[in-house]
């Protein structure tokens, strides 16, 4: 019996520690916040720590887990977590202060401060550019993982980013004409503040944190020095398992702060304290960018609408690190959510804690969930063949022992059946719906219907002719940027092996149309030259135009 209670004692320490906050939230609202904090801890395991503030006010702290299951430690307001690329907002904070003090414009060129960089583009890449993702640079985490990197093994530091940027001859897009998130263009920030202030990065961003008062928030660019109490990360693959933290770079993300600071700091942005930086400076740090034809990112934050209420937010996520910050100004609401266990998901956590502040309906009463009426027939056969979205997601509809299948690259095949004359349905999860359409362009497309999504379209593609020589795609193919070689086997119809930096891929490639393939993560598209493919280019996440070039 006394065992029962002890225990009982310490689960109510470990997964019930709400701290004592000028609520004004009801029980009811109370406990449901708990139990979304809670939802994703179980006994002994790591956990969370998370906050509602309020008008400058915090009206719901709550902490849960440990911070070390070695020695049983629990988190607590000042546990640092690496709060991964939460802290962009950050990094973007650091040349908006060299602005205001006249040393630094965002319409520099980056290469005023890197003249090695891009000497073939002629199109500017500014400052701006970088901070709001228009610059076309590519993610160098997407560019290791094509070297065949597993990154979070290495130790990397800033300046290896810029010498494998310096190798890079193309770029995603030009400059300021499209929008992708590029891990990057924030460590290029760093490295520019470093040449503008003549310290380091973390020394002046540490500088930067004294002034707003968040001593336990720090960038860290050497991992053997990082200072505690750290909140270790576990990933759960049948046990709590850990790992070692050996990253060096930083900027775009790699910072470790506490729930305690992070609160310090909504409390600076909502106006509820001063802080040693200027009104303006913060109050610009949360705004658009100026003259940016993009509205969706600003100063190290996105902004958006969620369920009809306006708000900027970021999400941070590095292994089992993961962190997220929304902020609702015309509210003056802010909800934070920080995890050391692989099993949360902060960014889903803060927006079901908004529905209980906001008292919002469930996600489906916001979403398109199935058609609006059935259209015209029809029939299987039109229906067979690949489509694509505009990002080169594809369905395939196939035929198997005469029944309709949808094929799509990672998943097992699903069986279909005839809902409506344009309408079918997943046979054995009937709310996934696909209505088959004519668009303006009079191709069929296939609209995809969920619960927990937004509709999403995809246009089929013409098919390949009977008589296509899948051979002539065969070869080896190398990018001299990254070093990487690409291998291409043609296997049976239109279907290959891929080996890409000496990894055979676990499913095989699709070949869609004379000009695209598709496989796994990448998309290839093919340049012919007197009938025969001399380059690939090589599409993915956030590298795009990566060339690579017949060897044999």
């Amino acid at each position: 019996m006394k065992y029962s209670l002890l225990f009982v004692f310490i689960f109510f320490l470990v997964c019930s520690n709400t701290v004592s906050a000028q609520s004004v939230f009801s029980k009811k609202q109370l406990h449901l916040l708990d139990s979304i904090a809670t939802q994703d801890v179980p006994p002994s395991a790591p956990g969370i720590a998370t906050a509602i503030i309020k008008d400058g006010k915090v009206v719901y702290e709550k902490y849960a887990g440990y911070a070390n299951q070695s020695d049983s430690s629990l988190i607590n307001p000042s546990t640092r977590f690496n709060i991964a690329s939460n802290g962009k907002q950050f990094t973007a904070l650091a040349p908006l202060s060299l602005v205001q003090k006249k040393k630094l414009k965002l319409s520099d060129d980056i290469r005023t401060f890197f003249p090695s960089l891009f000497p073939q583009i002629k199109d500017r890449i500014t400052v701006q550019s970088l901070l709001n993702h228009t610059s076309g640079i590519r993610d160098c985490y997407d560019l290791w993982s094509l070297m065949g990197y597993t990154w979070w093994k290495k130790t990397f530091s800033n300046n290896d980013v810029l010498s494998l940027v310096e190798k890079q001859q193309d770029l995603n897009f030009k400059p300021n004409s499209s929008y992708l998130y590029s891990n990057t263009n924030y460590i290029l920030l760093a490295l520019i503040i470093e040449k503008v202030s003549g310290e380091s990065f973390v020394a002046f961003t540490n500088n930067m944190f004294r002034q707003l008062k968040m001593h336990n928030t720090s960038f860290e660019d050497n991992y053997t020095s990082i200072r505690g109490p750290i909140a270790r990360a576990y990933f759960n693959f049948g046990s709590w398992t850990t790992y070692n933290w050996i990253w060096n770079a930083c900027g775009d993300g790699n910072i470790f702060s506490s729930l305690e600071d992070q609160i310090q700091w909504e409390r600076i942005v909502q106006g509820s304290i001063s802080a040693g930086m200027s009104r303006s400076l913060i109050k610009k740090s949360q705004s658009y960018i100026k003259g940016s034809a993009f509205k969706n990112y600003g100063y190290g934050l996105e902004f958006g609408n969620y369920k009809g209420l306006s708000y900027m937010f970021h999400e941070g996520a590095t292994g089992a690190w993961k962190a997220t910050v929304t902020r609702f100004p015309a509210q003056k609401v802010s909800i934070i959510t920080l995890t050391n266990t692989g099993k949360s998901i902060p960014s889903m956590q803060t927006r079901q804690m908004a529905d209980i502040v906001f008292d919002l309906q469930p996600d489906n009463a916001y979403i398109i969930s199935k058609p609006v009426a059935a259209g015209a027939f029809v029939n299987d056969t039109a229906i067979l063949g690949t489509y694509l979205t505009e990002s080169d997601f594809a369905f395939q509809f196939i035929k198997k022992e005469n029944k309709l299948f949808l094929r799509r690259s990672g998943r097992n095949d699903v069986e279909l059946e005839r809902e409506a004359a344009n309408i079918f349905r997943q046979k054995y999860d009937t709310l996934f719906k696909q209505e088959f359409t004519i668009d303006a362009e009079g191709r069929l497309q296939v609209t995809a219907y969920y619960i927990n999504h937004a509709p999403y379209s995809l246009k089929k593609q013409t098919e390949l002719r009977p008589d296509f020589n899948y051979r002539s795609l065969n070869g080896t193919y190398l990018n001299t940027e990254t070093g990487t070689m690409l291998e291409i086997l043609h296997l049976q119809n239109n279907q290959y092996k891929i080996i890409l930096a000496g990894e055979e891929y676990t499913s095989n490639a699709l070949l869609i149309t004379p000009q695209k393939m598709i496989a796994e993560n990448y998309t290839f598209n093919f340049h012919a030259a007197n009938s025969s493919v001399d380059t690939i280019y090589l599409n993915g996440g956030r590298i795009k135009n990566i060339r690579f070039m017949r060897q044999k």
